[in-house]
C-alpha cells in the first residue's frame, strides 16, 4: 500500500504474474462500505488542478530567472498543454454525483473512496506511472476471482485511471515545486558567497553566519545545488561546506550522500513524469469498449446466448445496461440477474422468445422483472402508456379549461354563456395540452436505436440485400445522373451480397410507345452492363417495366407508378410477376435469394455502410416480423423501417428554413 499521501505513486513494481497475484490480495483485503458516500473525487481533482497549476507557474518563473529545472520539471512544462487537456476531460467525464453510484470502500487509505479508484491507484503504483493493457487486464480479472466488479465500475476504470495519473503528476509535481524552491534558495546563498568571496575575503564568514541563523533545511536538494555551485571554488568557500557537513554530521549523513540522494529522486522523478505523461496519452488511444467487453462478466453470462454474440457494440452495451438497471433495482447481483435472464431464454419457445434480449427491453421484460423481484408501476404496456399520455393530455387542458371558466365566471358570465365560454376554452387549452404533453413525453422518454446484428464485416448471403431506385426515364441527361448516383451509391457501400439496381418506367403518354423509347431504354441497359463490367457481374440490375392503359387517367403510364412498382418488383423476387417488366438487367437466378429491398429516391442518399447496418437490424430476432393469420396485420417486429431522413444541400442554395 501507499504509505505517504504526498509521496508519489511509487510502489514495488510488479510483472503482469505479480500483478495477477496482487488482484487477488487486494480483492480479499478490500470491504465495502454500506449505501452510499459523499462525492470526494471532484474535490481531489479540484486540487490536483490547483497545485499543478501552482508547480507548473513556479516552474516557469525559476527557469525565466535562468535557475536550473530538474529533467521532470522540463518534462512538465514541455507537456503541460497535454495535463490542462486531460483535467478538462476528467471534469467533463466525472458528473458532481457519479462516484457516489459507484460501491466504495470502508477501511483503509481510500476509505470512503470508490473502490475502483482505489484499484486504478495500484495499478499504477505498481507501475511508476505506466500504463500497460495487458497487465491491466490480468490484475483486473483476478480481482473479479475473488470480488466480481459492477458494469458501471468497469467502465469507470478509465476515467479512474486518468485521475490517479493526474494524482500522481500532482504529487510529483509538487516535489519538483519544492526541489526547485530549495534549489532556488540555495542558489540564491551561493551567489552572495561567491560574490562576498571575490570581494572581500574575510568578510565571507558574516555571509556564512547570516545563512546559519536562517536554518535551511538539509535536505538533498539544497545541499546538492550548494555543492555543486561551491565545490572547486577558491579555498575561502570551503568554509560554508564545512559547516554543511557538521550539521549534516549530526543526523549521521553526508554532503555526497544528499548529492548521489538528489541524483536518485531527480532521476526517479524524472521516470514517474515520463511513465504518467506517457499513460495519458495512451488512455485516449485504448478501446476500452473491447476492454470492458472483455473484463465483464455480465458479457460472458450473456454470450451464452446464441445470438448476443453476432449484435453490434450498441445494441450489446444496451443489453448490459439493461442488467445494470434491474440490478440496481432489485436485491440480486448484475451477474444473477443475467443469468436469470439466459435462464427464460434457454426455455423460449420461438426465436423471439428464446433470444435474450426479449426480456432485457422487449415484451418478456415484466416477466425477468418478476423473478428478480423489481416492483415497479406498471408503464411499460402499450395500454398503460396510452392511459398514461391521454390521462395527461385531459388533465392539462381540463386545469387550464377551469382556470379560463373561473376567471370568466368572476367576471360575471353565466349560464348559456359560460357554457360556451367553457366549450371554446377547451379546444384551445387542447391544442397547448397536446404540445405540452408531447415535449414532456420526448424528455422523459429517449428514443432507443433499434437492436441490430453486427454486419460490419458484410452482409451474409442469408440476407442478400438490393436497394433499387424508382425512376423515370425522360431524358439521357437524367439516365446518366440515375447510373452516376447508383455508381456512388454502390461506391460507399460495396458489399458482396448487396446488390443496385433502377427500377424504371418511360413517361406518361398519350400512346403507348414513343419515337425516343427505344433510345432511352438502350441508354439505361447499356448504362447498367457497364457498370457490371466495371465492378464484377451480377451486382448491379435494371427492371424496366412498359406503359398500360389507365381508363381513370385516360393516359399509357406505368401501372400506379412507385407503389406499383414497388410491389411488382417484390412479387418478381418471390418468382411471378416476370411479364410485368419488358426488360430485366442482370443475373435473375440471383433474385431469388434477395431477402431485404432498400428502396431509395433519386435524389436519396445512401451513406457510407447504410445498407449493412439496415440490413443488419431487420435481421436481428426482436424485428423480424410476424404475421397474425387471423388479423392479417404484422403484430411484432417490423416488415418496413424508415431510417431518419436529413436534408443535405450545398451551402449556397439552403433557405433560411434548411439552416
Amino acid at each position: 500500500m501507499r504509505p505517504d499521501p504526498e509521496s508519489p505513486l511509487r510502489s514495488e513494481l510488479y510483472s503482469a504474474d505479480q500483478m495477477e497475484q496482487h488482484g487477488r490480495a487486494l480483492a480479499g483485503s478490500h470491504a465495502l462500505g454500506p449505501g452510499r458516500t459523499r462525492d470526494r473525487l471532484l474535490a481531489r481533482l479540484a486540487s490536483h488542478e490547483a497545485a499543478l497549476i501552482d508547480a507548473g507557474d513556479l516552474l516557469k518563473a525559476a527557469a525565466a530567472t535562468g535557475h536550473r529545472i530538474a529533467p521532470a520539471g522540463e518534462w512538465l512544462l514541455d507537456n503541460f498543454y497535454l495535463v490542462e487537456q486531460q483535467i478538462r476531460t476528467a471534469k467533463r467525464h466525472l458528473p458532481r454525483a457519479y462516484s457516489r453510484e459507484l460501491p466504495h470502500l470502508l477501511h483503509g487509505p481510500s476509505a470512503g473512496l470508490p473502490r475502483v479508484y482505489d484499484i486504478a491507484l495500484e495499478a499504477i503504483a505498481h507501475g511508476d506511472g505506466r500504463f500497460d493493457l495487458e497487465s491491466l487486464r490480468r490484475f483486473v480479472a483476478a480481482y473479479q476471482t475473488v470480488a466480481p466488479l459492477r458494469l458501471g465500475e468497469l467502465w469507470a476504470i478509465p476515467i479512474m485511471l486518468r485521475l490517479a495519473l493526474l494524482e500522481n503528476l500532482r504529487r510529483v509535481a509538487s516535489r519538483l515545486a519544492a526541489a526547485t524552491t530549495e534549489r532556488s534558495r540555495a542558489g540564491d546563498w551561493a551567489d552572495r558567497m561567491l560574490a562576498m568571496a571575490a570581494q572581500d575575503p574575510k568578510s565571507l564568514i558574516l555571509v556564512i553566519a547570516d545563512m546559519a541563523r536562517s536554518n535551511p533545511p538539509m535536505v538533498s536538494s539544497f545541499v546538492a545545488e550548494l555543492a555543486r555551485r561551491l565545490q572547486g571554488q577558491s579555498a575561502a568557500l570551503a568554509l560554508p561546506l564545512t559547516w554543511i557537513e557538521q550539521r549534516l554530521a549530526e543526523s549521521g549523513a553526508t554532503i555526497e550522500q544528499r548529492v548521489h540522494s538528489e541524483t536518485q529522486e531527480q532521476a526517479a522523478e524524472q521516470v514517474s513524469m515520463s511513465n504518467s505523461i506517457g499513460s495519458l496519452r495512451l488512455l485516449g488511444a485504448t478501446d476500452w469498449r473491447e476492454f470492458v467487453e472483455t473484463m465483464s462478466v455480465v458479457e460472458r453470462a450473456l454470450r451464452e446466448d446464441r445470438v448476443y454474440p453476432a449484435m453490434d457494440f450498441a445494441t450489446r452495451d444496451r443489453y448490459r445496461h439493461a442488467v445494470e438497471r434491474m440490478a440496481k433495482a432489485s436485491a440480486l447481483s448484475e451477474l444473477d440477474v443475467a443469468r436469470q435472464a439466459i435462464a427464460l431464454a434457454q426455455a423460449g419457445a420461438d426465436a423471439r422468445s428464446s433470444h435474450v434480449g426479449y426480456y432485457l427491453v422487449d415484451k418478456g421484460v415484466p416477466q425477468l422483472e418478476r423473478l428478480a423481484k423489481i416492483h415497479r408501476f406498471p408503464s411499460g404496456s402499450p395500454q398503460a402508456r396510452l392511459v398514461l399520455y391521454l390521462g395527461g393530455l385531459a388533465l392539462t387542458s381540463g386545469l387550464l379549461t377551469w382556470g379560463l371558466a373561473a376567471s370568466a365566471h368572476a367576471d360575471g358570465v353565466h349560464g348559456w354563456a359560460l357554457l360556451l365560454v367553457v366549450l371554446v376554452s377547451l379546444l384551445a387549452t387542447s391544442q397547448l395540452a397536446v404540445a405540452w404533453v408531447n415535449r414532456l413525453a420526448m424528455t422523459l422518454a429517449a428514443p432507443h436505436p433499434l437492436p441490430r446484428l453486427d454486419y460490419s464485416a458484410g452482409i451474409p448471403r442469408h440476407s442478400r440485400t438490393l436497394a433499387v431506385v424508382p425512376a423515370m426515364l425522360g431524358s439521357p441527361r437524367e439516365i446518366e445522373d440515375l447510373l452516376e448516383a447508383l455508381e456512388v451509391r454502390f461506391l460507399a457501400n460495396g458489399d458482396a451480397h448487396l446488390h443496385f439496381g433502377l427500377l424504371t418506367d418511360f413517361t406518361d403518354a398519350l400512346e403507348e410507345t414513343l419515337p425516343q423509347d427505344a433510345a432511352l431504354e438502350r441508354l439505361a441497359v447499356e448504362g447498367i452492363e457497364a457498370l457490371n463490367r466495371k465492378y464484377g457481374p451480377d451486382r448491379f440490375f435494371l427492371f424496366h417495366r412498359p406503359r398500360r392503359w389507365n381508363p381513370g387517367e385516360r393516359l399509357w403510364m406505368g401501372y400506379e407508378r412507385k407503389r406499383g412498382k414497388q410491389a411488382e418488383l417484390n412479387s418478381l423476387l418471390r418468382g411471378g410477376a416476370k411479364h410485368r417488366f419488358s426488360q430485366v438487367v442482370g443475373e435473375t437466378a440471383l433474385l431469388r435469394e434477395v431477402k431485404y429491398v432498400i428502396t431509395l429516391d433519386a435524389d436519396t442518399q445512401l451513406p457510407r455502410d447504410a445498407a449493412r447496418e439496415m440490413a443488419g437490424a431487420l435481421a436481428h430476432p426482436l424485428n423480424r416480423p410476424r404475421h397474425d393469420e387471423r388479423t392479417r396485420l404484422v403484430c411484432e417486429g417490423y416488415a418496413i423501417l424508415q431510417p431518419r431522413v436529413a436534408v443535405s444541400l450545398p451551402a449556397s442554395g439552403r433557405s433560411r428554413y434548411a439552416r
